[in-house]
C-alpha cells in the first residue's frame, strides 16, 4: 500500500478539526506517562499519554490504516482499546487486557495495527485495564473518504467535547480500597468538559473551557462521554441541537435540547450560533434513575459568541434533575437509523441464536470485608473470572483450560427480575464464553435485575455494532414485546444502556472471527465481574479467519 503523508501528530482532543487532512497510512506515537495535574486542583500524578489530558484525538479516514506505537514508562501495566473501531480479523489490536491481549508491562512496546474498515464518525479511545481509563482517554474522529459528504448540510468547523470525572485522590487506590472493604467506591469529586470542571467550590477558577462561535454559522460537535461510572445530561443554554450520528452510525435528525449520554457511548450533534451575541453556559450533569449515590456536581464550559465582551454575563440554562428518566426516555426513544440507501440498516431477520442475559449485582460471602460479604455483579448469574492468559490467545493457539465455551444462553433461575426478589443473592464464579459459528446471527435481550438494586447498565460489545430493537420496562416478554420489535430502522451501536428495571433487545450478525469482549462500562460493574465474551469461529478461508498474530504481542 502507498503511504502517502506519513507523520507523527499528536493533537489535543480539544483542537478545532482542519477540514483537509489526508492520508492511506496513520502513524502515531503513544508515550504513556505521568504527570501532575495543577489545573484541576490537585497536585496528584496522573498517567496520561504524550502528557495530555485528555489524550490526543486520532484523525484519520474511512478505510485508513493506523499505526500506533505505545511505549509504556510508568509503573503500571497498560493496554489501549479502540472504542468502537470493528478490527475486522485484527483482534489482536482490540486492547481490553487478559481478553485479546497480556498488558503491555512498564518499559515495554506494542504497534497497534489496524484498519477502520466502511467506518466513519466518532469514536474514542481509552486504557483497558484496571481504572486507568479515567485519565487515559481521547477521540477518534474517522472522516469520510475524500469526496464522500456527510449526509447533513455541511457544518463550518468541528469540536470534540470530551465529558469525564475526575477524583482528587488516585483512583487506583480509589477502587483498591473499595475491593478491600467490600463496598461501593467513592464518586468522583467532579466532572469535566475536556479537562476542565468550570466552577467547582473549593476549587480556584481555572475559567473552563470555551468554545468560540460566530453568528450564523453551524458547528458539529463530537461528543464522548468517558466517564468511569455516570451517565450524563449534556445542555447548551439557549441553543437546540440536532442529533445525526451515534456511536459513528448516522442516524435521522432530530431536534432536542438535552443529550443523553452513557459511559462509552459518543453523540454527534449539530449547533447553530443562532445569537448575535452573547456567552451562554454548556454543561454536564449526571443522570441516574436509580436509588445509589452518584457525583452530583456539574461541570460547565461556555459557548462565547465573537465580539461579545468577557464581562458579559453568561446565561443559564435548567438542567433536568440527577433522576429525569422521562427526559432520557424521550432522547433514547427519538433514536433511528438514517436507514438510506447509501448507509442502510441491515437487520438480521433470521435468528440462530435467541439468548436472554440478566445484567445485575450480587453478593457473595468474605471474611475480612465489611459486613462480611462483598458486592459483586454479573450476567447470567456468572460472575467473570479473569483468565492469567489472554482469551484470544488461548482460543487461536488452542490452549486448554484456559476458559470453556458454555456461558448460558438464559438466566439459570428465573424469577421475577424486576420485582420480588430472591433469597439468595450469590453468584457463580467463572470464565465462561458462549460460542458463535461465523456469520451466526443474534438476538440478544438484556434484562436488568433488582436483586440489589435496579440500575441503568450501558452495555458494551467489542468487534461488531449491534442494532438495537426494542426495549421496555418491567421483564421482558417473548410473546408480547418481540411483535413491537423495529426491524426496519433501529438505531446502530457499540454501546447501549439497558434501563433500570427494564430491559434492551439487541441484534448482530458474528461476522467478525475471533474473541469478544462485552461488558457494562461502568467501571465498577466491570470490575466487580459484569462482564463476558463470545468466541466466533473461523469462515471458510482466510478471509474469513482471524489473522496470525503480531510479533510484539505481549507476553504475560
Amino acid at each position: 500500500m502507498a503511504t502517502q503523508g506519513i507523520r507523527i501528530m499528536l493533537l489535543l482532543a480539544i483542537c478545532l478539526l482542519p477540514l483537509s487532512v489526508e492520508a492511506l497510512v496513520r502513524h502515531y506515537k503513544f508515550n504513556v506517562v505521568m504527570k501532575n495535574a495543577t489545573r484541576l486542583c490537585s497536585t496528584k500524578p496522573i498517567v496520561t499519554v504524550n502528557g495530555k489530558f485528555p489524550g490526543p484525538t486520532i484523525y484519520a479516514r474511512e478505510d485508513d490504516t493506523v499505526l500506533i506505537k505505545v511505549v509504556n514508562h510508568v509503573k503500571y501495566n497498560v493496554s489501549i482499546h479502540w472504542h468502537g473501531v470493528r478490527q475486522l480479523r485484527t483482534g489482536w489490536a482490540d486492547g481490553p487486557a487478559f481478553i485479546t491481549q497480556c498488558p503491555i508491562q512498564p518499559g515495554q512496546v506494542y504497534l497497534y495495527n489496524f484498519t477502520l474498515t466502511g467506518q466513519r464518525g466518532t469514536l474514542w479511545w481509552h486504557a483497558h485495564i484496571l481504572w486507568l481509563r479515567a485519565t487515559v482517554h481521547g477521540a477518534i474522529v474517522i472522516l469520510p473518504k475524500l469526496g464522500v459528504p456527510y449526509p447533513f448540510p455541511k457544518p463550518h468547523m468541528e469540536q470534540v467535547i470530551l465529558l469525564s470525572e475526575w477524583w482528587k485522590s488516585d483512583t487506583e487506590a480509589v477502587i483498591n480500597e473499595a475491593l478491600k472493604s467490600g463496598l461501593a467506591p467513592n464518586v468522583s469529586d467532579a466532572h469535566t468538559i475536556n479537562g476542565h470542571p468550570g466552577s467547582v467550590q473549593g476549587c480556584t477558577s481555572q475559567g473552563g473551557f470555551t468554545l468560540d462561535v460566530q453568528p450564523g454559522n453551524t458547528y458539529l460537535l463530537r461528543i464522548i462521554n468517558a466517564a468511569l461510572n455516570e451517565e450524563l445530561f449534556f445542555k447548551i443554554a439557549g441553543h437546540q441541537l440536532t442529533v445525526v450520528e451515534v456511536d459513528a452510525a448516522y442516524t435521522k435528525p432530530f431536534k432536542t435540547d438535552t443529550v443523553v449520554i452513557a459511559p462509552g457511548q459518543t453523540t454527534n450533534v449539530l449547533l447553530t450560533a443562532t445569537h448575535a451575541t452573547g456567552k451562554y453556559l454548556v454543561a454536564a450533569s449526571p443522570f441516574m434513575d436509580a436509588p445509589i449515590t452518584v457525583d452530583n456536581r456539574t461541570a460547565t464550559a461556555a459557548l462565547h459568541y465573537s465580539g461579545t465582551l468577557g464581562s458579559t454575563i453568561t446565561t443559564l440554562t435548567t438542567l433536568p434533575p440527577t433522576n429525569a428518566t422521562p427526559v432520557a426516555t424521550t432522547f433514547t426513544d427519538s433514536l433511528r437509523s438514517l436507514n438510506s440507501k447509501s448507509f442502510p440498516a441491515r437487520v438480521p431477520l433470521k435468528i440462530d441464536h435467541n439468548l436472554l442475559f440478566t445484567v445485575g449485582l450480587g453478593i457473595k460471602p468474605c471474611a475480612i470485608c465489611v459486613n462480611n460479604s462483598r458486592v459483586v455483579a454479573d450476567i447470567n448469574n456468572v460472575t467473570f473470572v479473569m483468565p492469567k492468559i489472554a482469551l484470544l490467545q488461548a482460543h487461536f493457539f488452542k490452549i486448554k483450560g484456559v476458559f470453556t465455551d458454555d456461558f448460558p444462553a438464559n438466566p439459570p433461575v428465573v424469577y421475577n427480575f424486576t420485582g420480588t426478589q430472591p433469597t439468595n443473592f450469590n453468584t457463580m464464579n467463572g470464565t465462561r464464553l458462549y460460542r458463535l459459528a461465523y456469520n451466526s446471527t443474534v438476538q440478544l435481550v438484556l434484562q436488568d435485575t433488582g436483586m440489589l438494586t435496579p440500575e441503568n447498565h450501558p452495555i458494551h460489545l467489542h468487534g461488531f455494532n449491534f442494532f438495537v430493537v426494542g426495549r421496555g420496562q418491567g421483564n421482558f416478554n417473548r410473546k408480547k414485546d418481540t411483535k413491537k420489535f423495529n426491524l426496519v430502522d433501529p438505531v446502530e451501536r457499540n454501546t447501549v444502556g439497558v434501563p433500570a428495571g427494564g430491559w434492551t433487545a439487541i441484534r448482530f450478525r458474528a461476522d467478525n472471527p475471533g474473541v469478544w469482549f462485552m461488558h457494562c462500562h461502568l467501571e465498577i460493574h466491570t470490575t466487580w465481574g459484569l462482564k463476558m465474551a463470545f468466541v466466533v469461529d473461523n469462515g471458510k478461508g482466510p478471509n474469513e479467519s482471524i489473522l496470525p498474530p503480531p510479533r510484539d504481542l505481549p507476553k504475560c
